[in-house]
């Protein structure tokens, strides 16, 4: 990625962070508590970036062990499996967290 492309993605990805803030702006701020929807928003949607890259990443490198030694494709399978598994726990958590934040306002 380019500088230009990388700032605009940062502009992007802030200002989709704020539009929830700015939608519930008029009812939350005055009782203080637009931090709490923002930390929702954050926490559901960070996770689920962090989780996607880390499930592509892992599914890659999986890909690439079967294809080099296609005999070890049993060995490789299992662990990924798992690994995929607990990678999706995380993002449930961040789920949870995001509902629990969410029961607040």
């Amino acid at each position: 990625m380019n500088r230009k492309n990388t700032i605009l993605l940062a502009v992007s990805l802030f200002a989709v962070m704020l539009m929830p803030s700015m939608a519930f702006a008029e009812g939350i701020a005055a009782e203080g508590q637009g931090w709490v929807a923002l930390g929702a928003g954050l926490a559901i949607g960070l996770a689920a970036m962090g989780c996607g890259v880390a499930q592509g990443i892992a599914a890659s490198a999986a890909l690439q062990g079967i294809a080099r030694n296609p005999s070890a494709a049993g060995k490789i399978q299992t662990p990924m499996i798992i690994g995929l598994a607990l990678i999706e726990s995380l993002a449930i958590y961040a789920l949870v967290i995001g509902f629990l934040l969410q029961a607040k306002l």
